[in-house]
């Protein structure tokens, strides 16, 4: 169970956020709302032939990251049963100040680390995938079932949201004082990533899946509000 007693500390040395501490959030909800947010994300781990990360879809309890890949996936070979770091980010801003070196980003990211648990049970691994379908867009229960032999074919892992920490960035430019009056502009543009209008596939078998049109439709509307 994860320990949430304390919200404005870390719970692990190697996920204390030094620089740029100030930006640091620890609290289970605030990190538990970026990775929901989230989409992808970047794994690493030593292998063989030296580090690797790569991206991938993820799905999440209130306490565990599922990952998964190919059975033959090199990164999930090398990371079960062995500590991984992921990484999850969302750029929300371009920061532009009066001079590049103060230029920046607004975002939100998360850094988890910890020992990766391969997932053996039957149920627990369809349980897993479900919930990396769902965590894209619920489409889980209007599509066909993986087979057995698919599942077979496939590689969960499971790693606990133990250490983690998340890093936040908002708002406009930090300029130097000695910059503050020059004639220069300064400011940051939004960025945001906006579902567009489905288009089904020539040889689909169905109507638009509510699910699809309710994602699409959120989308729309937080992108306008």
């Amino acid at each position: 169970m994860v320990d949430t007693s304390s919200e404005s500390s870390p719970l692990s040395n190697r996920t204390t956020v030094r620089r740029g501490a100030k930006r640091a959030e620890y609290g289970q909800e605030k990190i538990l709302e970026i990775l929901r947010a989230g989409s992808v994300a970047h794994v690493g781990v030593n292998t063989n032939d030296g580090p690797l990360v790569l991206p991938m879809v993820y799905g999440l309890t209130d306490d565990t990251m599922y990952l998964h890949g190919a059975l033959a996936n090199s990164l999930l070979k090398s990371g079960a049963d062995t500590d991984v770091c992921v990484t999850v980010t969302i750029v929300d801003g371009l920061v532009f100040a009066k001079t590049p070196f103060n230029h920046s980003m607004n975002y939100r990211s998360v850094v988890v680390r910890g020992a990766a648990r391969v997932v053996e049970d039957d149920d627990e691994v369809m349980r897993a995938l479900r919930l990396m379908t769902d965590h894209i867009v619920p489409t889980w229960d209007v599509t066909r079932d993986p087979s057995p032999s698919e599942i077979r074919a496939t590689r969960i892992i499971a790693l606990p949201l133990d250490e983690k920490s998340a890093k936040v960035r908002a708002g406009e430019a930090i300029n130097d004082e000695v910059d503050q009056d020059l004639a220069v502009w300064s400011g940051y543009i939004p960025v945001s990533s906006v579902f567009g209008a489905p288009i089904s596939n020539s040889d689909s078998g169905a109507e638009i899946p509510a699910a699809v049109l309710q994602a699409v439709g959120r989308d729309m509307h937080e992108k306008r509000s």
